[in-house]
């Protein structure tokens, strides 16, 4: 689908969506102004809301085809429909590789118990498994119970450490601070390169104000400093990003304008 689809030397990228509610954005930021938000034309629509996509990416390397988080099963959840649209095979997926354990990046992991990629493997972070599934943690994460935990049973899951290389081109940074054991994942290939953000970033309007930490940060001072190293080299080395709670398609370049560090959507 054009506009979705983005090469990164031989590894393709294709933008999926799992829906792309409106909300306040006070919701996930609270300590910020109406005015701080109105810097950046396009981010609020006429009712001073935000969109927040609930976006995955699928990744082909290799000869592998890779799913990069699974979005969150709303109700009206798009994201099995929008694979289909967008020529992505879930019986082809080799592995679905998961960014951290929050409810709207695990939530097609499976549907009834059954795995909605029955032929892949699942990668999860060590270090957020580990702290998700403490008793105290476990206790108020149903999604955890229903999303993670059941693929242990069907034995599909497979837990990985830092800097794990899921292909030759693709491996795996420590980013933790949105949780734990955050991780993002960085592309390389024939001198090319690309970088698969997770959550280290939930907004655009981060670019410039890079302190801001969503109420969703488990860690934020973590969070804050991951942001800055992160957004900094990304900046600096001008690669090519998939942001999944980006504007659709997501992918872009942090670029430095005249006053400020600001998103520039592909």
């Amino acid at each position: 689908m054009p506009g979705h689809t983005i090469k990164v030397g031989n590894v393709e990228l294709v933008s999926l969506s799992d829906g792309t509610p409106t909300r306040s954005p006070f919701m996930p930021f609270p300590d910020t102004t109406i005015e701080q938000w109105r810097e950046f034309p396009g981010l609020l629509d006429s009712n001073d809301q935000i969109s927040s996509r609930y976006g995955t990416v699928a990744v082909r390397s290799e000869g592998k085809l890779i799913v990069v988080d699974t979005g969150l099963q709303a109700p009206d959840g798009t994201l099995l429909d929008d694979m289909s649209r967008k020529g992505i095979d879930r019986e082809a997926v080799d592995i679905v590789l998961i960014t951290h354990c929050h409810p709207d990046h695990v939530g097609w992991n499976l549907t009834g118990g059954r795995p909605n990629f029955p032929n892949a493997r699942y990668l999860v972070p060590r270090k957020d498994y580990e702290y998700w599934t403490q008793p105290q943690v476990l206790e108020g994460a149903e999604h955890i119970t229903n999303q993670i935990l059941p693929l242990n049973r069907l034995n599909v899951i497979d837990l990985i450490d830092d800097d794990y290389q899921v292909t030759g081109e693709l491996t795996t940074v420590p980013t933790p601070g949105h949780t734990p054991g955050h991780i993002s994942v960085i592309i390389s290939s024939v001198g090319e390169r690309g970088y698969i953000l997770g959550d280290v970033a939930h907004n655009p309007a981060q670019a410039h104000y890079t302190d801001w930490c969503p109420i969703f940060d488990i860690e934020p001072e973590v969070s804050r400093r991951t942001r800055h190293r992160v957004l900094d080299m990304l900046e600096s080395e001008g690669i090519l990003v998939s942001a999944g709670h980006f504007p659709d398609p997501g992918f872009g370049h942090f670029v430095r304008g005249e006053s400020r560090r600001m998103w520039r959507g592909i």
